[in-house]
This record gives C-alpha cells, structure tokens and sequence, in this order.
C-alpha cells in the first residue's frame, strides 16, 4: 500500500508539470493570435490613410482609368483530337484619355479582325493554362496598341482585360 501511494504522489508532480506546459501553451497562441490581429488592423489602417492623403496633395499624376467594354464577346472556335471546341471572351480596355477612346472607336472593325484572327490562331491545348491566356492578353494589347499608333499616331490602350475567358 505504501508503494501506491508513493505511485500517486510522484504521478501528481508530473501532471501538474503538464497541465502548466498546456496553460502556457494555449496563453501563447492566444498572444500570437492577438498580437497578429493588431497588427494587420494597425497596418491596414496606416495603408488606408495614407493614400488619401497623398491623392489630395498631388493631384498631378496619371489620369484615372477609363474602362471601355468590347462589345459583343469574341467567339473562336477550335477542332482538338476530333471534337469541335470554342472560346469566348470579353475584353474591357483600359485609357486615360476618353477623346483618344472616341478615336478609337472609330477603327473598332479593323481591331476586332484582328482580335478575331489572333484568337481563331491559338492552340486550344496553350489557352486551358493561366501562362497562356496570359500570354494571349498580351498579343491583344499589342494588337490593339498597334492599330492605334498607326491610325492616331499614339498609343491610347494601355492595356486589354479578359472580364470573361470561356473555354468549352
């Protein structure tokens, strides 16, 4: 009986030992924790601040973006191993003008031929990986910035975005 006893009294040190070592564990993620959340809400808060602080004092920098869509979307289609395949994509593009958007419009058939023939050119395999639509994004930009060099003498896109990107 002396042994158990003796049993109890050493098996108590050891679970106090352990109860200490959670309560310490749980205290400092709780810290963690709590030390994270202040900092993204102190970060994100400056973040915020700041720039409305410098847009009100230098109002003199880059024109704000006009998006103008491409209407309607582009259809491609694609033959793969046999099966008849097709694209669909909407392109919003991105000025700082809107007179040089104006302009432009002015010689949208000449940029959707060549929109079109661009996207019927792919490979469909390149256009199911993001590397690939992007690459093809770029080629559109290009595309269009070329049009208007050459027709107003500037470059009035700055760039194409794919508000939908469909492929079936």
């Amino acid at each position: 009986m002396a042994k158990s006893e003796a049993a109890a009294v050493v098996k108590d040190p050891a679970t106090k030992g352990k109860l200490k070592l959670i309560i310490l564990i749980v205290v400092s993620v709780l810290l963690a924790i709590g030390l994270s959340v202040g900092a993204t809400w102190y970060f994100m808060h400056n973040a915020q601040s700041k720039p409305a602080e410098t847009a009100e004092t230098a109002p003199t920098g880059k024109q704000p973006a006009i998006f103008e869509a491409m209407a309607p979307a582009f259809v491609a289609n694609y033959n793969q191993n046999g099966r008849q395949r097709y694209m669909q994509v909407s392109i919003t593009m991105l000025g700082r003008n809107q007179a040089d958007l104006e302009a432009l419009k002015v010689h949208m058939p000449v940029i959707r031929n060549n929109l079109v023939m661009l996207f019927s050119g792919q490979d469909f395999a390149t256009l199911a990986t993001p590397v690939g639509q992007e690459m093809l994004r770029q080629k559109a930009t290009a595309s269009v910035q070329e049009v208007a060099q050459k027709e107003l003498g500037k470059v009035v896109i700055e760039q194409l975005l794919f508000t939908n990107f469909v492929l079936q």
